[in-house]
């Protein structure tokens, strides 16, 4: 059977490229994208099997409503990528009362790896979660992070960035004995639409962003986590990669006692508890 590999964000960006990748490497690729036309264009132009998926993530029904897609779509998902991610340039809630980029960065692939995991164990995934490296600069307040109480149009990106990162090694433990891998990778600082904005810090961004790295570049390092099986025999699993190196996790992402404050937070607000 062709094995299935899910992309979250896959319309543009990393997501894309990794789609491209995976599909040229024989997969066949789910895109999970929020604009329906957005990914159909996408999956048009990718060299191989390819088929979209709506889904929004940023908010926990959406995001239920996103895993029932996939999981009507995917008989089996040999490999998960949480590409999706959002840099907000001001302060913005959900439907559920939580911070935008919380809830997708955070929120969303902590909510889908639950929804999806009867089907992962049955299939032996390979998840990645696409990290940054700016996560060392983020700061997690169990009060205050998840509802934007200390909103920051730069900062907020690493704290949610780091919660998300935290859940690694928690997941892997869950899943230790099923098969089902994770790994977090930060692919480099790379040229995508992460992040952009208006006015003359946008004018700024987007001439320093001419100097950074393709996302094609960007996709290789996640790409070689996601289709690595001898690594995945080995029990490679809740480990951190900045690029292809594997790198011991900042002291700010190893405080045990947070990491299980935000993991049942987690599961408070994405009603898996």
């Amino acid at each position: 059977m062709t094995p299935t590999a899910v992309v979250t964000g896959g319309a543009r960006g990393i997501g894309y490229a990794v789609a491209a990748s995976l599909a040229g490497q024989g997969y066949r690729v789910v895109l999970l994208a929020r604009d329906r036309a957005r990914g159909e264009a996408a999956r048009a132009s990718i060299p191989g099997e390819a088929v979209v998926v709506t889904g929004d993530l940023s908010g926990t029904r959406s995001v239920r409503a996103a895993a029932e897609a996939l999981l009507a779509a995917c008989p089996r998902i040999d490999v998960l990528v949480h590409n999706a991610g959002i840099w907000p340039s001001r302060f913005e809630v959900n439907s559920d009362g939580v911070e935008l980029a919380f809830a997708v960065n955070h929120l969303a692939p902590f909510l889908l790896n639950h929804l999806l995991e009867p089907r992962m164990l049955e299939s032996g995934t390979r998840v990645v979660q696409v990290s940054a490296g700016l996560y060392v600069k983020g700061r997690a307040d169990i009060d205050r992070t998840a509802v934007g109480l200390d909103f920051h149009p730069i900062r907020t990106y690493a704290d949610t960035k780091l919660c998300n990162l935290m859940m690694t090694p928690l997941f892997a433990k869950r899943w230790e004995d099923a098969g089902v891998t994770i790994n977090a990778v930060h692919p480099g600082v790379i040229r995508t639409g992460l992040g952009d904005r208006g006015g003359l810090i946008g004018l700024a961004l987007k001439g320093v962003k001419r100097f950074w790295d393709t996302p094609e570049n960007g996709a290789r390092p996640v790409v070689r986590l996601a289709v690595d099986t001898s690594a995945q025999s080995r029990g490679v699993t809740g480990r951190y990669f900045e690029i292809d190196e594997e790198t011991p996790l900042a002291p700010v992402a190893r405080d045990a006692v947070l990491a299980q404050q935000l993991w049942k937070q987690a599961a408070v607000l994405a009603q898996t508890a």
